[in-house]
């Protein structure tokens, strides 16, 4: 048998499998947001820079650019081309921000001038895809208004939106604002996490179902050894899975190897033992037979027929548990029908009930306003895989056993594409459901039994034969008497 790897070596495995996809997965993130928020803190720096320039004629760091507007909008010919309002054309989403110097509010609208306060920063931030939620930017009491402008520049780089930016700082006229390579698209760093998060989702995944994939082969292989050895059944187990399951799977196989050992040795010995008591038991009976007394020889002659009854008996039951008999398929209906015909021919009180014919409705047609009816024809088999010889001993021994107790036997085939079920009632007996479970054990029989012929063998053979074809023996209160049921299922 071929070995697998041992459940220390693959939980050392998959737990550095899965420690390197999960470091590769935060450093990852770590990464993808360290360089947002130097993305974010530049964009902010720009703002504050910006606003200096604005306010003082500063120098603008590099990249970023103030441009005259070069179109007014129109309607407004009272006032100078510079201060005119730009033009927003295509249907632009348009969003205005106040920023005024001293004020302690971080969006402000009013006048240029506003008395006893700072000079109006005006804003218009012209985007086709959204309205900036000025709102929510989180402002301190003491922010200056550089700091407010960098706030709402880090809001645009947050956003990928390409928006154009227009400015009107106190009196002077309207400009624009190039700063795509703090807040433009092009210039946001590669967002890492979401990729980072399915790595991590992705190994946490791979370590889940292996794990999940070792603990099922040990549960596969428990349903097998719980499943009933029934028809074609292996001879030993193989499972696929680590080192450990490999020595259980072997241990158990070397366990069911030595019984079936035992088993065939018990049979030997009692095939021995049935043979060897052949030759004294002729003997036997040539003497017993020399016997003037008649009576005291058929007594004699009735010890030895039980003592070899007994014998081939319990050689029956231990053959069948060895199951030697090779399964095949098989007509269940023609060995049913042939085993009623058998006793039938001996006079015996055993009668076969066929099936009730399955009934179709038909449709109606032209002529006729009823619908049509029609049978099915009678001539189907019931086909099985099956090692027909103990299937019919243990078929005989329920006829036999309803003979005894119940004095006449009526059987009965029932069929669907999963099961077969063999029915045999009595006609009546004193024994009942109970009762008759408690004589399935080996040598255990009824209460009026006593003056039965039998060695308590019969049904304990017809429940073995029972399970191992993959079905089962039971017992239930019919109509008139007892009634037993074989089921076997059609595989």
């Amino acid at each position: 048998m071929r070995r697998g790897w041992t459940l220390k070596t693959q939980a050392r495995l998959w737990i550095l499998a899965g420690f390197a996809i999960g470091l590769g997965a935060a450093v990852l993130w770590l990464q993808s947001t360290r360089a947002w928020e130097q993305y974010l803190q530049r964009s902010q720096m720009a703002g504050v820079l910006l606003y200096q320039s604005l306010q003082s004629t500063a120098p603008l760091p590099e990249g970023l650019a103030v441009l005259a507007n070069p179109q007014p909008s129109s309607g407004q010919e009272g006032e100078a081309a510079p201060h005119k309002r730009p033009v927003v054309q295509g249907g632009g989403i348009v969003t205005e921000i106040s920023i005024q110097a001293g004020s302690e509010q971080g969006s402000n609208r009013g006048p240029n001038q506003g008395p006893g306060l700072g000079t109006v920063l005006r804003l218009m931030i012209v985007s086709d895809r959204l309205r900036y939620a000025v709102a929510d930017l989180v402002t301190a009491p003491q922010q200056t208004a550089a700091q407010q402008l960098g706030a709402v520049t880090q809001l645009l780089a947050r956003h990928c939106s390409d928006p154009e930016v227009f400015a009107q700082y106190g009196d002077r006229g309207w400009v624009r604002i190039e700063g795509t390579q703090y807040w433009g698209c092009q210039a946001a760093p590669t967002d890492l996490r979401l990729l980072a998060a399915v790595l991590a989702a992705v190994g946490l995944a791979i370590v889940l179902s292996q794990s999940a994939e070792t603990s099922a082969s040990f549960g596969v292989f428990a349903r097998l050894l719980r499943q009933p050895r029934v028809l074609g059944g292996p001879d030993s187990y193989a499972s696929p899975g680590p080192a450990e399951l490999q020595e259980v799977v072997s241990a158990v196989n070397d366990h069911l190897a030595g019984a079936r050992a035992q088993i065939e040795k018990r049979a030997t010995v009692l095939s021995g033992v049935s043979h060897d008591l052949g030759t004294p038991a002729t003997r036997l009976r040539l003497r017993a037979a020399l016997i003037q007394d008649p009576s005291l020889r058929h007594k004699l002659e009735a010890d030895i027929d039980g003592m070899t009854g007994m014998i081939e008996s319990v050689l029956t039951y231990t053959r069948s548990e060895l199951s030697l008999e090779v399964p095949r398929q098989i007509s269940l209906t023609a060995l049913v029908e042939a085993l009623v015909a058998d006793y039938q021919d001996l006079d015996r009180p055993v009668s076969y009930q066929r099936r009730e014919p399955e009934v179709v409705q038909g449709g109606q047609s032209l002529f006729s306003a009823r619908a049509g009816q029609g049978a099915l024809p009678d001539a189907r088999r019931v086909l099985v895989t099956a090692r027909p010889i103990l299937l019919q001993r243990a078929l005989t021994n329920l006829v036999d056993n309803a003979l005894k107790y119940g004095r006449r036997a009526v059987v009965r085939l029932e069929a669907d594409s999963q099961r077969a079920l063999i029915t045999v009632e009595d006609e009546g007996s004193e024994l009942t459901v109970a009762d008759i479970e408690e004589v399935l054990a080996p040598f255990q029989r009824g209460a009026n039994s006593s003056a039965i012929d039998g060695f308590g063998l019969g049904l304990t053979i017809v429940a073995t034969v029972a399970e191992q074809h993959g079905g089962a023996l039971r017992f239930e209160q019919g109509r008139q008497g007892l009634r037993a049921q074989l089921e076997i299922p059609r595989h």
